[in-house]
């Protein structure tokens, strides 16, 4: 295992030490072997040492960040366990108390009571059967066009009802 990598300056030649401890090096222009071919040599040098960098460093000191001695998480030490930033949309849902919320349906019923019976139809055919304008259109023999009006329509009676 290579402790250190090769300088820049030094990488005119690869130096190859085999398992019985040899020493081999290549040169440039020796057996028909290219600069080309040292600095690919040296490039997958330098990849298995960033490679074993990687893991003698990352592994045995991030590992501890993530788990504790009973390999639990470590979710009290390690601010990237937990999600700070909760749903903005349930911080949303959250801060409409309970009461308020009531409210709001109870003036969304009524004001829906107060529609046509084809605005209502069209209400149930969008948000309770949960078909697209395309296909509502399809069936009454409307554009998509005329059926994203009068749900624009209704929307704003609704919103000036509430």
């Amino acid at each position: 295992m290579r402790k250190f990598k090769t300088p820049e300056k030094s990488r005119t030649s690869y130096t190859y030490y085999s398992v019985d401890g040899s020493k081999i090096e290549i040169m440039p222009d020796e057996d028909r072997v290219s600069t080309s071919v040292i600095a690919v040599l040296h490039a997958w040098d330098d990849q298995e040492f960033n490679a074993n960098n990687r893991e003698i460093y990352h592994i045995p000191v991030h590992l501890e960040s993530y788990q504790d001695a009973s390999d639990e998480d470590a979710t009290d030490r390690n601010p990237y366990l937990i999600d700070p930033e909760p749903n903005p949309m349930e911080n949303f849902i959250q801060s409409i108390d309970a009461g308020e919320h009531e409210d709001r349906l109870a003036k969304l019923r009524s004001a829906i009571e107060t529609l046509l019976p084809q605005q209502k139809a069209l209400i149930q055919k969008v948000f309770y059967e949960g078909r697209t304008n395309v296909d509502i259109a399809a069936e009454e023999g409307v554009s998509e066009a005329a059926i994203r009006n009068r749900l624009k329509k209704i929307f704003n009676n609704l919103r000036k009802k509430i």
